[in-house]
């Protein structure tokens, strides 16, 4: 299967990240439609011109006429699913994801799975902090990172138009890792900064900070309005990645907690330096 503009695009979860996918292939002349569990959100995405039907239920018409189709669920809602319907898909149906941890469902998936149906996973390290269709924007994906995550059941082909798909909605890089790399990464740079704000927004109870702060502690802050059912869940997915991510924090923070209390202005300095040199890897160009 080549990605062009007949192909025929389902995507199943219409929230932020199913949207702004839809947005972004149909604002190019893809062929979108979509699967989701609120009529408001299909008429909401119809009328905006993001999908051109779509259905509250899982309709055998829009799944069996799928060349390609994005799962844009929470993960365990993914797995659920597949058992359920995959009987529907055609022979030949590619089908790829969004979902935030890998090695757990990945597995899951691929191995319960029609061997005539192939599960390409994917990652798109882009999004927002408010959540649901009507906040969706394909511009989130410029300048965002795409990561492909093939285990050895995917072809050269899956891999190459899941890459292929992540170039179409307008990510600028776009990396391959294993499930397994991908989890041990996401922890520290995604799941650790989460736990980071949100356990800093509830470190005290002093009663109005938000009058006095500056734009460093909202800055530092902003992801801490989460979805906690989903990030929740992503967390205890990824359990074991994540508390070693939390556990090597809490070293590195105790060691420079530990220069300001001796008074070791050198070394905290030097540590400075060397958290700004990094951070300038990461300004997006």
């Amino acid at each position: 299967m080549k990605i062009d503009k007949n192909t025929n695009i389902l995507i199943i979860g219409l929230g932020l990240m199913g949207g702004s996918y839809a947005t972004a292939l149909s604002e190019q002349g893809y062929k979108v439609k979509a699967i989701t569990v609120n009529q408001k959100d299909i008429d909401y995405a119809v009328e905006r011109g993001m999908i051109i039907e779509g259905s509250v239920q899982p309709d055998e018409r829009f799944i069996s006429e799928a060349d390609l189709v994005v799962f844009a669920l929470y993960p365990t809602v993914f797995v659920e699913w597949i058992e359920k319907y995959q009987h529907l898909f055609r022979s030949g149906t590619l089908i790829t994801d969004v979902t935030g941890v890998k090695t757990q469902v990945v597995a899951q998936v691929q191995s319960m799975l029609r061997s005539d149906v192939e599960y390409i996973p994917a990652h798109p390290m882009a999004g927002r902090v408010r959540s649901g269709v009507e906040f969706s924007d394909a511009s989130v994906f410029k300048g965002a990172n795409y990561i492909v995550t093939p285990t050895d059941k995917n072809t050269d082909e899956a891999i190459e138009n899941c890459k292929e798909l992540g170039s179409i909605l307008g990510f600028s890089r776009i990396s391959v890792l294993s499930p397994e790399e991908h989890d041990e990464m996401i922890a520290f740079l995604s799941q650790l900064t989460h736990c980071i704000a949100v356990t800093l927004m509830t470190a005290t109870d002093t009663e109005g900070l938000e009058k006095y702060t500056g734009d460093s502690f909202r800055d530092l802050t902003r992801i801490s309005k989460i979805n906690d059912l989903m990030w929740s869940e992503l967390f205890l997915m990824n359990k074991d990645a994540l508390l070693r991510q939390m556990d090597a924090f809490s070293e590195e923070f105790s060691r420079f907690r530990q220069y300001i209390a001796n008074g070791q202005r050198e070394e905290m300095r030097q540590v400075m330096r060397k958290a700004g040199e990094r951070r300038l890897r990461f300004d997006k160009n």
